[in-house]
Parts: structure tokens; sequence; C-alpha cells
């Protein structure tokens, strides 16, 4: 369908793209879920066993991934007239699978390709070149980048459906494809190993998700990787934006003025940073426009979401490194560079210091090219994606720029889709959620906020609380079956499930299982609220400190699920390879769900949102949406502790000090001494000195420091949990007030105050029902 006025085209530039199960997803949003269900039946087969066969397509690390493939379907969602598209690579293997063997994780290839993709259309028609290396001429007619290796970029289509509006985006994935399967010379003299290295070498950029980058080559990898997909994508944006004018293929652009009103390019964090100074390579190399229009062209057409605060995780490229790689795009981004210093220095003449912090290229040691800043400077907006996140980006990380340019920093707070995290993953909720409130929250989220009226009903608190159960009960079966670890439906499921890292702080929580083990064993006939603990997540390849994270938490499951003086009053869990597929299993069963980053350190997160949606309560400190969760749903309803923002700033002034807390606090004593002395490793007692030694010496996010608010705050819960009604009463009070936290909104919001454009009512017809049967008109009156 195309629209008299042409449409504004929005893509979503995202080197991650983590998608779980295409089949549930696509039925539900074609309506088609009963009667896919039956006619399996009929066959004799079993759907649920269908689904599994399917595997998840881990294209991401993660929150940043999940947030990807959430916009994607949510644009056409919201903003049915607009043309939606995202780009990324096509892993041959995703997002290593992770297995624990002998209690560490071990990294598996995750060969989700194996079987075929269904859902993917080759299309090498539009096969694409990737230059790399080379050098750089300069002439009269222009710079020219020659004697360049060349990579080709094959494109895959995935339809992404809208739900129940016959519209569907498109997910392109580019592969990378030697142009040449092998050199027949060096084949022809017996050279059959130098005959196909090159082919290889072309290919391993498309073969891996996020290489260790440990070594130099696995960071010149990751590097290829990520201008690899900016390349092959702006080309084809290029093309399409040249052969469409009006609706028509007739005539050919030629003039880039409206650029940026026809074309949207966001950026998913850092990783497409180099598409700035490729789409400016374009621009004046290519199309020989004048720098300053073409950079004007380039700041209006990018916008940038930053999705981190910690300093390590915002990319800062080696010069040498780009150099080599890419030598023209070194000499844009020294001339961006150049030309931003300049206006500063005209702002602020003599302000050495103000010049080092906004500079493009950080010179202390090894000279750097920080992505960031090439972001923030190439963009015309920027947004964290919290309130508190983005203030902290305005307020800390990114002061210099946002205090001058103040009206470019917007906040767009995360959201999540409750087409996968209500209907699709806990039916059982959403079909009583649909009998008290009708169908049409699965479209406006916001509508839950008429579940309040039901929050005394006393039926429905023991459906919603029946719902929960049965959710549990499964849950419980498949933990036996896949750990071997007799499980109490009935205990309270408590569940930290996300990427592992020291700022999320699974330590803390293996803090506290250690400390209710502890008080366990001394006075077993003591009253206890029975626990499951849930964790899981994946660590990063090259991230030892991850690794002996999950090792300890496996080392103290073993000990406290085979105590029996502990019998099923608790449990610990490590789930093996979590993934979409896995979320979509604990999340409906949680009870409590653990948010505890250190304040100031989680941009967002939305796993928070989905324990919300389905009625999990939150302990967490103010940090990420928690703090807008706690906004919506009243902080009386999370169970919020631990220190704040600007009570993290004060103990860094003051100089945090983890011997005093250890000191102080006898039960994190006990605890610190059992992991030091080897008594969750009595085969390697020095095993996990390592961990003490970090905690003592190098814990930048303060795990002793909130400890003790921690462990009061989790006798509250388990006060809480043991009156059923007021626990379900607090959970459909939470449910109510997870509106906010949809994509529908977070996209409507991009679309009004990022890429300029308007969400409209138009409705597009099944493919059965002729053209002229749409009566709706777009905002400018013409009819598609």
């Amino acid at each position: 369908y195309y629209y008299e006025k042409d449409p504004k085209r929005i893509y979503y530039l995202s080197l991650e793209f983590y998608m779980g199960r295409t089949l549930q997803n696509t039925m539900i949003n074609l309506g088609l879920q009963n009667a896919c269900d039956e006619a399996v039946y009929q066959l004799g087969l079993d759907m649920e066993e269908l689904e599994e066969i399917e595997e998840d397509a881990g294209l991401g690390n993660g929150g940043l991934g999940r947030l990807a493939e959430k916009f994607l379907k949510t644009l056409k969602m919201s903003s049915s007239p607009l043309t939606v598209f995202a780009w990324k690579l096509l892993w041959l293997a995703g997002w290593p699978c992770h297995r624990s063997r002998c209690l560490w994780q071990v990294e598996e290839a995750d060969d989700w390709l194996r079987h075929g993709n269904p859902w993917e259309k080759a299309r090498p028609e539009y096969m694409l070149p990737v230059h790399f290396y080379g050098r750089v001429e300069h002439g009269a007619t222009g710079t020219k980048w020659v004697d360049t290796q060349v990579v080709l970029a094959l494109p895959y289509d995935t339809p992404v459906p809208g739900y129940m509006n016959n519209t569907v985006n498109t997910m392109r994935l580019w592969s990378a494809r030697a142009p040449n399967d092998f050199n027949l010379r060096d084949f022809n003299v017996g050279d059959y190993i130098q005959a196909v290295l090159d082919r290889n070498l072309a290919e391993n950029i498309s073969r891996v998700l996020y290489p260790n980058d440990n070594f130099f080559e696995g960071k010149e990898l990751r590097l290829k990787q990520e201008y690899f997909v900016v390349a092959a994508t702006l080309q084809d944006i290029i093309r399409r934006f040249k052969a469409s004018k009006f609706g028509s293929t007739e005539s050919v652009r030629t003039v880039f003025d409206s650029f940026p009103d026809q074309v949207a390019i966001q950026l998913n964090d850092t990783h497409p940073a180099m598409a700035i100074p490729e789409l400016m390579r374009i621009f004046v190399d290519i199309e020989k426009l004048p720098w300053n229009k073409a950079w004007d062209i380039t700041k209006r057409t990018f916008a940038y979401t930053n999705h981190t605060v910690l300093p390590e995780a915002l990319e800062r490229w080696p010069v040498d490194l780009v150099e080599k790689l890419l030598p023209r795009h070194l000499q844009i981004i020294y001339e961006i560079n150049q030309r931003h210093l300049d206006h500063i220095a005209s702002l602020f003449p003599h302000d050495v210091d103000r010049l080092r912090r906004m500079s493009l290229i950080e010179e202390g040691g090894t000279k750097r090219i920080n992505m960031a800043h090439l972001c923030i400077v190439g963009s015309h907006a920027v947004n964290g994606v919290a309130k508190i996140h983005s203030e902290i980006v305005k307020t800390q990380v990114f002061k210099d720029f946002a205090e001058l340019e103040p009206e470019k920093f917007q906040n767009k707070t995360n959201g999540i889709t409750p087409r996968r995290w209500l209907l699709l993953c806990n039916p059982g909720l959403a079909e009583l959620i649909a009998e008290k409130i009708g169908e049409d929250y699965v479209r406006d989220l916001s509508q839950l906020t008429k579940l309040q009226e039901f929050v005394e009903d006393d039926l429905f608190v023991r459906e919603v609380a029946k719902v929960k159960q049965e959710n549990k009960v499964k849950f419980a079966l498949y933990l036996e079956k896949e750990y071997k670890v007799k499980i109490n439906p009935s205990s309270m499921f408590d569940v930290h499930v996300k990427r592992i890292h020291e700022y999320k702080r699974q330590l803390m929580n293996c803090l506290h299982i250690i400390t209710m083990y502890n008080r366990i064993r001394k006075d077993p006939a003591k009253l206890f609220v029975p626990r499951t603990v849930i964790i899981g997540g994946k660590a990063a390849p090259g991230y030892h400190m991850a690794k002996m994270i999950i090792k300890l938490i496996n080392a103290v499951a073993q000990v406290v699920n085979n105590d029996p003086v502990v019998g099923n009053k608790l449990k610990v869990i490590f789930l093996e390879n979590y993934r979409v597929s896995l979320a979509e299993k604990v999340i409906p069963a949680t009870d409590l769900s653990e948010q505890i980053s250190t304040a100031g350190t989680e941009a967002s997160g939305t796993g928070n949102m989905k324990f919300m949606l389905n009625g999990a309560l939150t302990i967490g400190t103010m940090d990420g949406a928690n703090v807008e969760m706690a906004e919506e749903a009243g902080e009386e309803n999370l169970f919020i502790f631990g220190m704040r923002v600007e009570d993290v700033t004060e103990l860094d002034r003051e100089g945090y000090n983890a011997q005093e807390y250890y000191d102080q606090l006898p039960e994190l004593k006990q605890a610190i001494d059992q992991i030091k002395s080897g008594f969750f490793s009595p085969q390697e007692p020095d095993l996990f000195k390592d961990v003490v030694n970090m905690l003592f010496h190098h814990d930048r996010f303060k795990v002793f420091a909130d400890y003790e608010a921690y462990v009061k705050c989790q006798e509250k819960v388990s006060e809480l949990y043991l009156n059923s009604k007021a626990w379900t009463k607090m959970v459909i009070k939470n449910i109510a007030a997870a509106g906010k936290f949809s994509s529908d909104r977070t996209i409507k919001e991009y679309a009004r105050d990022i890429w300029h454009v308007e969400p409209s009512d138009l409705k597009i017809p099944p493919p059965n029902e002729p053209r002229d049967a749409v009566e709706d008109k777009t905002p400018n009156g013409t009819v598609a």
C-alpha cells in the first residue's frame, strides 16, 4: 500500500535482535491460535510439542536485543502508516548456549539454524559489497577509498506481523559472503587450506555473535561486524530513497534535501555508531554533497538511544584499529571532531578541560574514539530509557553535551509488548483480565487501571491466586524434570533472571541464600516461609567474575539442595541457558521479582516490567524503571530497599569500606567466611578467593552496603507471603499499574518526539477484501 504522500520510513538499526520462537507469536498476532491448535489436534499432533521444536533466534544478549524485537513488533501496532524496517547481522551461531558442567558455565555454539529457518527468505538480488582496509586517495575529483577488500552482504528477510491489523514489518538480516568461493590458483598448486582461508575470514563476520574480544583479533572482528551491518544497511536505505518518490519507482531522487523528512534512523546504543561517518562518506565522497550540507542532513536523520551509564560499556575503539580497518572513516571522524571542537572553543575560550572532556578522540594512553560522543554529536536527539537513567545521562555521564544542547536530550521509558509477555506466555491471566475489563487492553494497556475496581473483589482475588498457582505447578514439574530437584509448588518462587553482571548483584542474592540457609540450620524448628530461589542468566564469555558468580551460585545450590536439615524449606536452582522461551515459562510462575542493581547503574530493565504484568511483586532498589513502577503502583506496593542514587554518590565521596560492614554484621561475616573457607567448595577451598577479594577491595557496586537493608526487606516479603489474600491484592494493584510499561506507548513517544511522525487510525483491509473497502483516510485526507 502506497500513500499519495510518500510515507516516512523508520529504520531501527541494531546489532542485536533477541527473538524467541516465531510460531507462537505469529499465531497470536494473526488471530489463528485456536484454529491452529484445533487443526493440529485433528491431525493427532500436539501444538506445544511442535512449538518446542523451534529454536530460539538468540540474536542478541539480554535487554538490548529484546528491546529491538519488542519495538519492531510494536511499530506497526501503534503507527500503521509507517514503513518500518530493522537491520542486523544473520548470526550463524547466536549468543552462545550456556551449559553447566561441573557447576561452571561452558559455552557451546547456539546452532539455531541447523534445521533451517522457514520464516526467512534470501534476497540475493539485493546483495551488496562492503569494503574494508585499503587506502585513501585525495584528488581533484574528490576523495576515493581504494585497494579495499570486499565482503558481500547477502540479505535475508523475515516478516514480523503486527497484531490483528493486516500489516507486516520486515527484519532484514545480513549474512557475510566471500566474493569468490576460493582462490583457484592456490587450489591448483595444492594449497587447499589457503584456498578457502580468505572465504572463511570473510564469512567469520556473521559466524558468531559477540566474539570474545579479550584479544586483538576479537576486537577487529567485532568492529568488522559493526561496520558490516551499517554499511550494507545504508546502501539499502539510499537505494530505497532514490527509487521511491511519491509511491512510485518511475523516477529517481538525485537531491537529498528531503532525506531526513523521508528517512529516520534510530541507533540502538553505540554498536551501529559507524553509520554516522559512513553516511557522511556516501554523501561527500560518492554523492558529492558539500560537507556542511551533508552534515546537516546526517544530524537530522540520526537519533541515538543510550542504554548504559557504565563507563566500560560505552564503546571506545582504538584509533590504530580504525585506521587499519576503515581509513577513510577515521579521516571523517577527525574532521567531525575538529569542527565540533572549534565550535566548543568559540563558546568556551581557554577551557581546555572542556575540550578534552567533549572530544570524540580520547588522548590518554592509547588514542581511542569515544563512540557515544560520536553518536551524540551526529544525532538530533539523544534519549535514555528510564526517567532516572535519562537524568543521570544529562547530569553526569554527558553533562557537558547536555549543557550545550539541552533540547537534544529526552527520555523514552522502555516498554514491553503485552502480546508476547501476557497473551502468549500467560493465557490464563490474560483471559481472566479480559473477562473483567474486555479484550481491548491488549491494544491499549493503560486500560489495566480498570482492575483497581476489583482489588476488593474476593472472587477475583481467588481467581488471580489460582492462575498463579497453576503456573507454579506447571513450572515446578518442568524444574523437577530438567534439574532432578523436588520443588514445593506452594513455596515462594523467588526469581532473579537477567544477564550475569556485578552491577546486577546476583552476589547479594547469593549472600541472602546463604543467610537463609544458616538461619534454618541454626533453628530448624522455627517458622520459615518456604522458598524456591531461581537464578538465571548468561555471562559474557570473557567475563571472569561473572563466571565465578555462576560457579558460586551452583556450589551453594549443591549444598542447600542436599542438606536434609533444610528439606523443602529452601531450594536453589540456576537456570541453564536462560533464553526467551525459558523466560516465557518462568515469568508467569514468579511470586517475587528480584531487581536489585546498585542505584544509578541499571538504565531501565524490561524484565521488571514483564514480572509486574504477570503478577509478581518486586523487591528492588530505586533504580532504572523500578522508580517509575513505584510511582505508578505506589511505593508501598513494591518492596523497595537500600541506597538511593544520592546515597551512593555520598558514599563514593566518603569512601566505601567493605571491611566495616563485614565487622558490624555477624550474618554477613558468617556467609563470607563460609565462602572464603571453602564450605561450599570443600575440594577446592580457595576456589572463590577472587570473589571474596573483589567484594572487599574492588566492589564498585557496594554489595555489603545494601546487604542489611536487603535482608530486612526480604523478611517483610516473607511476612506478607503468609497472608495470601493481602499478597494477591498487592499483585492486582501492580498489574493494574503496569499499563504505562507497554512498548506501544514507548513507540508512540518515539514517533512523535524523535521521528516527527504522527500515528493514524488508518485501517488496512485483509488481502481477501477489495482495496476500495477502506474508508478511513490518512491525516492529510488522502485515501490508501
